[in-house]
């Protein structure tokens, strides 16, 4: 089960977590930009069954077994070095934050839309991003959500014996906060365009 929770954290949440922060990227360019790409993905054939088997489905599943995950877990300082154990502590931390921020922000841009007559487009998330206090629980989302797939995937990696020496797995740390900070960026990049 923990080897299926890595995996799902990893390639269909994660793959659509870094489309998702480039489709929100394109505000970056203007609101005419951001609309037609969030078109665009909003007309992809069979849209409803992608988003329930590579969205939806994984997310519930990863999150059920993330949520008791952290309640099970226990820091091992002298399985893993300090900076190891830290990084094990505050994905569990950052796990937390990502759930209450991702059913905040599915209920403002999918329920709150499919109840209404708004349209998820750049003014929409204009409006949501205009209250500071919004703001900022998006760029606290944002970063705890980017860091908690880019140390997920560190974690992938050892899972699945792909990294098993330290040397693999330093360098893989150094490779996953390239990928923390880029899609960091991607992402509070995107929130700054819509402000």
């Amino acid at each position: 089960m923990r080897r299926l929770h890595s995996l799902l954290g990893v390639v269909p949440i994660g793959l659509f977590l870094v489309q998702h922060l480039v489709i929100n990227h394109f505000a970056v360019y203007g609101a005419d930009s951001f609309n037609k790409a969030a078109q665009f993905m909003h007309d992809l054939p069979f849209r409803i069954l992608l988003e329930l088997f590579i969205i939806f489905i994984p997310i519930l599943f990863h999150a059920v077994l993330g949520v008791y995950i952290v309640f099970i877990a226990k820091n091992n300082v002298k399985r893993y070095g300090f900076f190891r154990n830290w990084m094990f502590y505050l994905q569990r931390i950052t796990g937390i934050i990502t759930l209450i921020f991702i059913v905040w922000h599915v209920w403002e841009t999918r329920v709150q839309i499919g109840l209404g007559n708004e349209q998820l487009e750049f003014g929409l998330m204009e409006n949501i991003l205009a209250s500071p206090v919004m703001f900022w629980f998006y760029v606290v989302g944002v970063i705890s959500t980017t860091f908690h797939f880019a140390n997920g995937l560190w974690s992938f990696l050892v899972t699945w014996g792909i990294t098993v020496t330290p040397r693999s797995q330093r360098i893989a740390t150094y490779a996953t906060l390239l990928v923390f900070l880029a899609v960091t960026y991607i992402g509070i990049r995107a929130l700054f365009a819509f402000v």
